[in-house]
């Protein structure tokens, strides 16, 4: 299966992010608008992850890895 990337855009069409998906272990790796790495959810596992491999949340995909999030250090 090949790799698709879906674009994050705000209501201006400014990009915001990506998420690419189509990797074997069912992980989904988020980007902000520069290709810096913001997280992975992993569907198998039913978690998402920040950059720094920190749950951020069970059985949901996580919108506050693009918008970021108060109390955020990076």
């Amino acid at each position: 299966m090949a790799l698709e990337k879906k674009f994050i855009r705000d209501g201006k069409n400014r990009l915001l992010g990506s998420v690419t998906s189509g990797y074997s272990d069912t992980t989904e790796v988020v980007r902000d608008a520069k290709g810096k790495l913001l997280g992975k959810t992993n569907h198998r596992m039913a978690t998402t992850r920040d950059a720094h491999s920190r749950l951020v949340s069970r059985n949901t995909a996580d919108a506050g890895l693009v918008l970021g999030r108060d109390g955020d250090d990076d």
